[in-house]
């Protein structure tokens, strides 16, 4: 049996302000974001994205998952705690964030993006789908030092005793999301989008391999009790919301794999430039 570490949620402490940790986690995954679309620029120009509309991305991006993200939480899984202490919708330093209510927020943020471009929102998912995965890896790191979305009693040997709960070791979930939606999904579209795909593609493959992701560790995570409180009749609220997403995916895939017209890939590009 091992025993949460508790670490301090603060990283930096300077007189009055303080750095947590959980806002560094999201420092680095807009870091790697940037990074990674540079590196998709280079690489693959035939995507049409520059380094202006990346930067813009990442801006709207930002807006959307911050406050989607927040909204998500407060409404899909603990409406009544916030419903009696309002002002702590605004404490994001203290953790509680919500992917799903995130990714819409981040949907319409794209949305935004695309209208400004001219150009298919689905041409921006399929860009930016490989750059998030390091985020939510990120994301679930910090929910790890806080000490937060613990995961369901267990014996196994690496079965963690957190703080403020009992004294019933856990799984520790928070470190399997970050394995499973860091590293899992990013390794399947990073590769899945090294060859050139028709437009949606990406997008329905994020989808979908999130959403069995994610499904698969909320087996291991402490159940929530559900949308305002309404009992989830035996599937978690997080098994819940990726329901529609996968279904989504699957959508967004089919419709993908039907459209006539293929997408111009790197080959093509190198080869009409010689």
């Amino acid at each position: 049996m091992l025993v949460h570490p508790q670490i301090d949620p603060v990283a930096i402490s300077v007189g009055p302000l303080s750095i947590h940790w959980y806002g560094l986690m999201y420092l680095l995954g807009f870091i790697a974001f940037i990074l990674l679309g540079r590196y998709r620029i280079k690489h693959y120009p035939q995507s049409g994205f520059t380094h202006e509309m990346l930067d813009d991305a990442l801006f709207y991006g930002m807006f959307g998952v911050i406050i989607g993200g927040r909204l998500g939480h407060v409404l899909f899984y603990q409406f009544g705690y916030y419903l009696e202490h309002p002002l702590k919708i605004f404490a994001i330093w203290e953790g509680g964030m919500s992917f799903h209510g995130g990714f819409l927020g981040v949907f319409i943020a794209m949305v935004l993006l695309a209208r400004k471009y001219r150009i298919s929102w689905l041409t921006v998912t399929d860009f930016i789908s490989p750059l998030i995965p390091p985020g939510l890896g990120a994301g679930r790191i910090g929910n790890f030092i806080n000490a937060e979305l613990w995961g369901r009693s267990t014996d196994v040997p690496w079965g963690m005793v957190f703080p403020y709960v009992d004294e019933l070791p856990r799984h520790p979930s928070q470190l399997y999301q970050a394995v499973l939606e860091g590293i899992v999904l990013f390794t399947i579209l990073w590769v899945y989008s090294a060859k050139p795909r028709a437009t949606g593609a990406i997008t329905g493959i994020f989808m979908i391999s999130y959403g069995i992701l994610r499904s698969i560790a909320e087996f291991y995570r402490e159940p929530e009790e559900g949308f305002m409180g309404i009992l989830t009749l035996g599937i978690t609220m997080g098994q819940w919301l990726s329901i529609p997403m996968i279904l989504a995916g699957i959508i967004v895939l089919m419709w993908s794999g039907r459209k006539s017209n293929k997408p111009r890939n790197h080959t093509e590009h190198k080869s009409r430039r010689k």
